[in-house]
């Protein structure tokens, strides 16, 4: 299949992985006690409320990326640290939960990935599994303004947080820099940890002949 075609086969799948994510982060801090999100109209499924622009770009160049993070106001909750906890983990955790049912379907539909016909239904339920898999793995990093970090700052004790404050300093340029240093070089220091993941789920949920005929059908 042509890279082209692929591009625009993947475009949905982006869009609604982004979703997801964002979503279950508003909608947590919301039973939580935080408010923030929903008056900021970002409780909802419209994609256009979470796009990143330059989060979406990387999606398409580098195959990992990021969204529009919900506004958080940690002082609302109940428990701040719990609070904080269990927001950052709601969107990498919705997007592995997520990539589950799309998983299954190409492993008890496999025609999905093999029928010409059926190959751009079975390509966008792929990609969005794959890049559920990808935003959980990329999220789980703990560098800013990634989810990872925020999990991280809420049960480091206080000792630790001149290392917060650098991070959240730097930590958008480091992001960047890693990137492109994995783009440029092909060595493998963020992929080294989101390719494993993304395999291991991957074949777990999708099944082992599944995942590959995805992976050769639109990424090879």
């Amino acid at each position: 299949m042509s890279s082209i075609l692929g591009y625009v086969i993947s475009l949905p799948a982006i869009l609604l992985v982004i979703t997801v994510h964002e979503y279950f982060h508003g909608y947590v801090a919301y039973r939580l006690g935080d408010p923030t999100a929903k008056f900021a109209g970002r409780l909802t499924f419209n994609p256009i409320k979470h796009i990143d622009p330059f989060g979406f770009l990387a999606f398409l160049l580098f195959r990992f990326g990021w969204a529009k993070p919900v506004p958080v106001n940690p002082y609302n909750f109940r428990d701040v640290k719990k609070g904080m906890l269990y927001t950052s983990i709601a969107g990498p955790l919705s997007n592995l939960v997520f990539a589950i049912p799309l998983g299954l379907i190409l492993r008890f539909f496999p025609d999905l990935l093999n029928n010409n016909l059926l190959l751009p239904i079975g390509g966008i339920i792929g990609f969005g599994m794959f890049y559920s898999l990808i935003l959980s793995a990329f999220n789980l990093i703990p560098i800013p303004p990634l989810d990872g970090s925020k999990a991280l700052f809420s049960i480091l004790p206080p000792r630790y947080a001149h290392i917060e404050y650098w991070l959240e300093r730097y930590g958008f340029m480091l992001l960047i820099g890693l990137i492109f240093f994995d783009r440029i070089t092909g060595v493998p220091i963020l992929w080294g940890w989101i390719g494993p993941f993304v395999s291991f789920f991957g074949q777990l949920f999708a099944g082992t002949p599944a995942f590959w005929t995805f992976i050769h059908n639109f990424l090879a």
